[in-house]
């Protein structure tokens, strides 16, 4: 389907690509990896079309259809949710946005709103939003979400209406940009398993470990300039990669030996009479010799030495009887909970499970409506979280940012360690305020690094990280004497790190006096990742687009979870399954109402595609025509009703 063939690329006396080539067959899952600035970036222009290579083309066979996810996307003016998702060509775009703009004014009676319409409908619109909409609820987006405009939304939810849009289109090659960056683990679960079925090829960057493990089925790896290709997922491509090296260090060492003993002989005997001819023998054989290259090693990881903070006491901090509510969402009811001195644990559960809020309140981030939060003895908190951004001066360049921090450190000091968080070269003059969200997150974790608490609270640390990047992250806290407590969707870091696990469900807290694969046996796991979030939810609610949360004053009832059922406890719970009965009855309804029209509405639009109707009398034209856009909006309303009564019922459970 594509062929890359003998590619070059060079800036100025960079050399990123001498004659590499690859094929990408339909229906692969291709991982292209390689080190910061190796091109993975440029490649993927080069592909697109987008960047123009030295020498060498790149041959699309059968004219496939390329999508790709960049990192950053930002929406257009007035640009809402659902026309971004279902605005898969520029004339979709187009379309929705006239029928959008037509309806917001009330005006559906005008020409350009029928004639929008009309086409909308002829290019099958209405059935690539029916399945846009399907596609926004598996990325968390609610059916109140689709007609908000992307620029009141983070940039994180416009980069997943984006991730909508693409998988709407579903193109033969569909290229993917660290996707995994703006998403939950439970929509990155439901993203998972949609791409392991998705019809076309898929090439993508990322650094998700896990992620590639569940996906993949080859490994591009751009190195010495080349791009060489592995069969299996990642870790099949470690182990492989490792393989090669070492026989390649074999080859090039015997190599070395046999270059070394010509050399020899021909020094030595080179200007002898009786060995002249057997040296330039010699001297012909190692001229026409094909050199084995000296392997390079992988990226080393970037090894500081940071500082580290001062001994607290033994007892980091403590919550007794602690009550917490996000309006009349009770969260937490009367928990007690303890850390202890050089304790590293990961937080895991669902999401809506209250882990977040747990990390919140020990931090100081919230108050308790009930309880008490006490600090132990000589505690200096430190909290880590990608949208709490406030520690960062937008004047300052991203090197006077960190010699800003109260601990001194070096010029030189400072330069090291914002190279191994992806700051490297000039870069660090930028200044701050321009820095992209993933750009402010790392300086706000090169800054936490540098001036240690001792009691560290981090919330997805590794966000926006490369994999060489990671593994500076992780040697950095493996070093760190502190107390570390976290949330993380990297199964990979966590194994690295977690000594203990605290799994929250239902706001009850779960202590497990073991690392991750301890927890995975007890809990009788069966998938590492999967078990991040298993259990059952509080809420499918979300914070707001900004991720701030709305905590409430009110007091709640503290009686104990534990306590015996009354009768009243057992007649409310036997109402609330006969309710969940009731509203499962009117989904599974909605579901077959939507695949009997759809039915309908596959009918109908074949015959409209058929050549031969319009010989004939155009009446019979503009009534299937009125049968289609009937259908239409049945289907909207129905599927608008299906996500509104799931969501009922999601919330129900």
């Amino acid at each position: 389907m594509l062929q890359v063939s003998r590619l070059s690329k060079a800036y100025g006396g960079q050399v990123l690509f001498e004659e590499a080539s690859f094929r990408i067959e339909r229906g692969q899952r291709v991982a292209l990896v390689g080190p910061n600035g190796a091109g993975k970036s440029t490649l993927f222009g080069m592909v697109l079309g987008d960047v123009e290579p030295d020498s060498g083309e790149v041959i699309r066979e059968g004219k496939p259809s390329v999508g790709h996810l960049p990192q950053e996307t930002a929406p257009r003016e007035g640009e809402t949710v659902i026309e971004i998702a279902a605005g898969v060509t520029p004339e979709h775009a187009a379309l929705r946005k006239t029928i959008g703009d037509c309806e917001r004014a009330g005006d559906r009676d005008s020409e350009a709103y029928h004639a929008a319409v009309a086409r909308y409908t002829e290019l099958g619109g209405y059935q690539t939003e029916a399945l846009a909409k399907r596609i926004l609820a598996g990325l968390a987006f609610r059916a109140s979400d689709y007609d908000k405009a992307a620029s009141s939304l983070s940039g994180g939810w416009v980069m997943r209406a984006h991730l909508a849009r693409l998988l709407t289109a579903e193109p033969d090659l569909l290229m993917l940009d660290e996707p995994t960056n703006h998403l939950d683990l439970e929509s990155l679960g439901w993203f998972q398993n949609y791409l392991r079925n998705y019809p076309g090829a898929i090439l993508l960057i990322s650094h998700d470990r896990a992620f590639l493990n569940a996906l993949v089925s080859d490994v591009m790896e751009i190195r010495h300039h080349r791009v060489h290709h592995y069969k299996g997922n990642y870790d099949d491509y470690l182990v492989e990669a490792k393989a090669r090296e070492e026989q390649q260090m074999a080859a090039f060492k015997s190599q070395q030996r046999k270059v070394e003993q010509l050399e020899r002989f021909i020094e030595r005997f080179g200007a002898k009479n009786t060995k002249a001819t057997q040296a330039k023998s010699k001297q012909k054989q190692l001229d026409k010799m094909e050199r084995v290259e000296a392997p390079l090693a992988a990226e080393k990881t970037i090894h500081v030495k940071f500082p580290q903070p001062a001994p607290s006491g033994q007892r980091v901090i403590t919550l007794e009887g602690v009550h917490f509510a996000y309006g009349d969402h009770v969260v937490y009811r009367g928990i007690d909970f303890q850390v202890e001195k050089g304790q590293r644990t990961v937080l895991v559960g669902p999401n809506g499970a209250g882990k977040s809020t747990l990390i919140k309140l020990l931090a100081g981030a919230l108050t308790p409506v009930q309880g008490a939060r006490t600090l132990g003895h000589h505690v200096t908190v430190g909290y880590y979280a990608q949208s709490r951004l406030d520690m960062l001066d937008p004047s300052r360049s991203v090197l006077d940012e960190v010699l800003s921090i109260n601990r001194p450190v070096t010029d030189q000091q400072a330069r090291t360690v914002l190279g191994s968080f992806l700051f490297r070269g000039d870069a660090v003059f930028k200044p701050v305020g321009v820095l992209s969200g993933g750009e402010k997150s790392r300086l706000a974790l090169v800054k936490i690094l540098l001036d240690p608490p001792n009691f560290l609270l981090m919330d997805e640390p590794t966000t926006h990280l490369d994999m060489a990047s990671i593994d500076a992250l992780i040697q950095a806290l493996m070093d760190y004497t502190g107390t570390l407590l976290f949330i993380s969707h990297d199964v990979y870091f966590i194994r690295q790190l977690a000594k203990t696990v605290l799994r929250i469900s239902a706001g009850e807290l779960t202590p497990y006096a073991g690392d991750y694969d301890y927890y995975l046996h007890k809990s009788e796991a069966t998938d590492a990742r999967a078990a991040l979030t298993s259990g059952e939810k509080l809420s499918n609610d979300r914070p707001d687009e900004q991720g701030r949360a709305q905590p409430t004053g009110k007091p709640l009832d503290a009686s104990p979870d534990n306590a015996p059922k009354s009768k009243d406890q057992k007649r409310a719970e036997a109402e609330a399954r006969q309710a969940r009965a009731k509203i499962r009855a009117v989904v599974d309804r909605l579901e077959e109402q939507i695949m009997s029209l759809e039915e309908k509405q596959k009918a109908l639009t074949e015959k409209l595609e058929d050549p031969s109707l319009y010989e004939g009398n155009s009446s019979e034209v503009m009534q299937l025509n009125r049968d289609l856009m009937a259908i239409n909006d049945e289907l909207e309303q129905l599927n608008e009703k299906w996500l509104e009564e799931t969501e009922h019922l999601e919330a129900m459970v």
